[in-house]
């Protein structure tokens, strides 16, 4: 039995793609006035036509999941993974993904695909996604990445955990040293604590100690007699 998450365009993206598409007409018409019947507009023309069909190989589609694969289905192009080699699947915050940048792919022409590079880990990953969020990580037993978009994430990661669970990411590891870290902390030393624990009285505050001298000398000279008043 397969399940079947079909990718569906952001708004986004739909926007990009018409700017790309705007640009690309711009230029051609451009050249075309410019250098008209020369070889200049011919061969933008050429390059442009080549992009654009290199580009839709890998304009993702589909993720088809069967019992033994997934496959990621493009126009013209399909990857796919064992799901006995998938060692984790995880879902992915839009704000982890900001240290990705393309190396050979697109990026906004009808989604976002091909080979990237993760600035943060400094490895290459792949991405297929039509929108830039929603993001499902799936890690094979090579430490090989692979990033899709869907709308239904958490059904996709359900479905593609392994029985076993995940493998720790390093991410979680560095989250789980940060918690040990900061309950191995020492607390700060508290005079009040440590008073009521030998059995001695807090210390009044710095203020109490500085008005009381006041309060006793003032008592005297209020109840001085006052010498007129003295009996001859």
């Amino acid at each position: 039995m397969q399940s079947v998450y079909k990718y569906r365009f952001s708004r986004r993206t739909i926007y990009m793609s018409i700017v790309y598409l705007a640009v690309f007409a711009l230029l051609g018409w451009a050249l075309y006035h410019l250098y008209e019947g020369g070889y200049l507009s011919a061969w933008f023309t050429s390059f442009i036509v080549a992009l654009i069909a290199l580009m839709a190989l890998s304009i993702p589609r589909k993720i088809v999941v069967s019992e033994d694969r997934v496959e990621v289905r493009c126009l013209l192009d399909i990857t796919e993974i064992r799901r006995d080699e998938i060692a984790s699947v995880r879902r992915v915050e839009t704000r982890r993904m900001k240290w990705f940048f393309p190396i050979f792919g697109g990026y906004g022409f009808f989604g976002y695909y091909g080979h990237f590079i993760d600035l943060r880990r400094l490895d290459r990953v792949k991405i297929y996604a039509s929108e830039w969020r929603n993001f499902v990580e799936i890690t094979n037993i090579y430490e090989d990445r692979l990033y899709v978009s869907c709308t239904e994430a958490d059904r996709l990661v359900a479905e593609l955990t392994p029985p076993g669970g995940n493998r720790p990411d390093e991410d979680d590891v560095e989250e789980e040293d940060d918690v040990e870290n900061d309950e191995n902390e020492p607390e700060e030393a508290h005079p009040g604590k440590e008073n009521a624990e030998k059995g001695l009285p807090e210390r009044e505050s710095g203020r109490n100690d500085e008005t009381r001298p006041e309060a006793e000398g003032a008592a005297p000279e209020k109840n001085r007699e006052n010498p007129k008043n003295r009996p001859e």
